[in-house]
């Protein structure tokens, strides 16, 4: 597509020029405190926009140092509005703890216990972030919500909208970015989207930008410390104990709550077999974890459901594309067909890896990502 590809070949200049629209516009650029998301803010600012920063307070604080790691912290916020006042914007604090429990922390623990896999950031990104974004823009007056995500985003002639991967492969987050609705990314401007990360944090350091040498935060921000299974623990109280068996049913163990496994983990199994095994299956009901060697983990296929399409329309049936299962995982070739209202069946040319229930799959041609739904 001749087009598609100009629009990819000129990115870097258009997106610091503004976005996808020539004109002074009003912009509300989340800022997280980042980084990214200060550079992204800067570049609007220095592109003539009106631009407003919006913060949100997520979760409550957590313990550690200045450079903690989680994101949205009491410290990002700070850091966030000393970012503000350094480009003379104003900066608004969203309170969104109550919605945060409500919804992303309560899906991550209701996965876990139900034996999946969850992406929590993923559906903070949709489900919370740029809805509460949408409300924010719409009140402040504004035509546009910019993040520091390593994304970009297209407009055709026809008015329909494109996500694509990042520039910087190693830092895309396209892959998180999937659920987003048709109208969320409309509005949608990711200004450092066809930069790499060592541009993001010169042009940071060449703005004098405390925030420039800051460490990326890390994915789950409300797991500070990465013992994820803590976190559980205060949520699901009570005997949770179960068995961890072979294929053929032999009792080889026991375990203190499924919600501790995820499909293809290896470590942590409590196992001395003489030999790697590896979990391939998850019973919540029967709280029954099955291990097995490496090459039990190949699948074929996969079924998602909750399937979100990025232009806001479903394509023709069936289809071949790439898809991603993980966020760190290659994108395989598969054919996609239909499997019911909001549900795709996944058939893979070549088998995959621990496909785990939970996570996304995400479907891409080439680099523009066509939508994906949760892994059954």
């Amino acid at each position: 597509m001749p087009d598609q590809a100009r629009d990819i070949a000129g990115w870097k200049d258009r997106l610091r020029a503004g976005g996808p629209s020539n004109g002074r516009r009003r912009v509300v650029a989340a800022m997280s405190g980042g980084v990214d998301s200060s550079l992204a803010a800067a570049l609007l600012v220095e592109a003539g926009h009106e631009v407003v920063g919006v913060s949100m307070r997520l979760c409550p604080a957590q313990p550690g140092t200045r450079w903690s790691g989680t994101c949205c912290s009491a410290h990002d916020l700070r850091d966030a509005a000393a970012v503000a006042r350094r480009l003379g914007i104003p900066h608004h604090v969203l309170d969104l703890t109550s919605r945060f429990q409500a919804t992303v922390l309560a899906n991550f623990v209701a996965e876990y216990a139900g034996g999946r896999t969850p992406l929590p950031c993923a559906h903070c990104n949709a489900d919370l972030k740029f809805a509460a974004l949408v409300d924010a823009t719409d009140r402040l007056g504004a035509s546009w919500i910019a993040t520091g995500h390593y994304a970009r985003v297209t407009r055709d002639g026809a008015g329909g909208v494109h996500l694509w991967r990042g520039a910087d492969a190693r830092k895309d987050q396209a892959y998180f970015l999937f659920a987003l609705t048709a109208r969320q990314l409309s509005r949608a401007m990711f200004p450092i989207g066809g930069m790499t990360k060592g541009e993001v944090r010169r042009e940071a350091q060449a703005r004098g930008f405390e925030v420039a040498d800051k460490p990326d935060s890390q994915e789950i921000c409300f797991v500070p410390d990465g013992d994820y299974a803590d976190v559980l623990d205060r949520y699901l109280p009570g005997d949770r104990s179960g068995f961890l068996a072979d294929a053929s049913g032999r009792i080889l163990g026991r375990h203190h709550g499924v919600h501790r496994f995820t499909v293809g983990q290896r470590k942590g199994l409590g196992l001395a077999t003489g030999e790697p095994l590896y979990v391939l299956r998850i019973d919540a009901e029967r709280k029954l974890v099955t291990v097995g060697p490496r090459e039990a983990l190949e699948r074929d296929w996969l079924t998602a459901s909750r399937v979100n399409w990025v232009a806001g329309v479903e394509p023709s049936f069936p289809f071949r594309a790439d898809v991603q299962i993980r966020s760190r995982h290659a994108a395989a070739p598969a054919d996609i067909a239909l499997a019911g209202p909001g549900r795709v069946r996944v058939d893979f040319l070549s088998s995959q890896a621990a496909v785990t229930p939970g996570q996304a799959a995400v479907i891409y041609r080439g680099d523009e990502v066509l939508g994906g739904g949760w892994i059954d």
